[in-house]
């Protein structure tokens, strides 16, 4: 499988086990960065791995940071991104066969890495179920396209 893994600074270290677990199981991984631990701003990367995604270049995705909360965030900015924080393994299965997550979003001051690579072997092997999950995934993507278009509702922040 092709995957293409990023992290800011505060996912580095994990970043790093991840990216091994993945290549000794076979994968073939795209490292997009950071590649120090230095500190980094996540938005540009956690968008760079979910366009490697959903421009076909990689199967799925890994972003990860401190909660994986704003990279979960980055990466479902990217049209047609389906990223789901994963703090667990059920989280991760649900992910994959109810939402067809193509992101898997990891804390690295949230999981242990042994919790990590598990959440992530999780997330790779389930699949997606299809059948009543099929009409909301519709619904998403109806409503991604709308806000694209821009004929949604305008919002003030």
């Amino acid at each position: 499988m092709r995957i293409a893994v990023g992290s800011d600074h505060a996912g580095f270290v994990l970043k790093g086990a991840v990216v091994a677990h993945l290549q000794a199981g076979g994968h073939q991984v795209s490292d997009l960065g950071t590649h120090s631990p230095e500190p980094v701003d996540y938005p540009p990367i956690c968008a760079a791995v979910a366009r490697e995604v959903v421009g076909g270049r990689a199967d799925l995705g890994v972003v990860i940071g401190g909660s994986g909360q704003g990279e979960q965030i980055a990466a479902n900015k990217v049209h047609g991104a389906r990223a789901a924080l994963c703090p667990d393994e059920f989280t991760a299965r649900l992910a994959r066969q109810h939402n067809d997550a193509n992101v898997c979003a990891l804390g690295a001051r949230i999981v242990a890495e042994e919790l990590a690579l598990s959440v992530l072997d999780t997330f790779l092997s389930a699949s997606f179920e299809g059948g009543r999950h099929l009409a909301r995934l519709q619904q998403l993507r109806d409503i991604e396209a709308e806000e694209c278009s821009g004929a949604g509702p305008a919002q003030k922040y």
